[in-house]
């Protein structure tokens, strides 16, 4: 009640196929995934122009400097500190 069958649905697409006929209704998805194509290749463009403008910006900024308390060490401890060991769990002649 009040949801739609597979049939509903088949009796739906039977009715759209006769009023545009099956070469028209494939006419009509051709120029929807057309539509589709030029879509991302508009939003390809739109990122390649971004893109462009920001490698253009950052040759034109001279670099940036860094202020001392900025600068790196020139040593890094990349050695890994000990974990701590895990409590072993309690025994049972211990909790009582």
């Amino acid at each position: 009640m009040g949801g739609f069958s597979i049939w509903h649905i088949l009796i739906f697409a039977i009715i759209l196929l006769l009023l545009f006929g099956g070469n028209r209704f494939s006419a009509m998805m051709g120029d929807v995934a057309k539509g589709l194509k030029s879509f991302k290749q508009g939003m390809a463009d739109e990122d390649e122009d971004k893109r462009q403008k920001y490698e253009e910006q950052r040759r034109r900024e001279p670099p940036r400097q860094l202020r001392d308390d900025q600068r790196p060490s020139d040593t890094i401890d990349v050695t890994p500190r000990p974990s701590e060991p895990a409590a072993p769990p309690p025994r049972d002649d211990e909790t009582r």
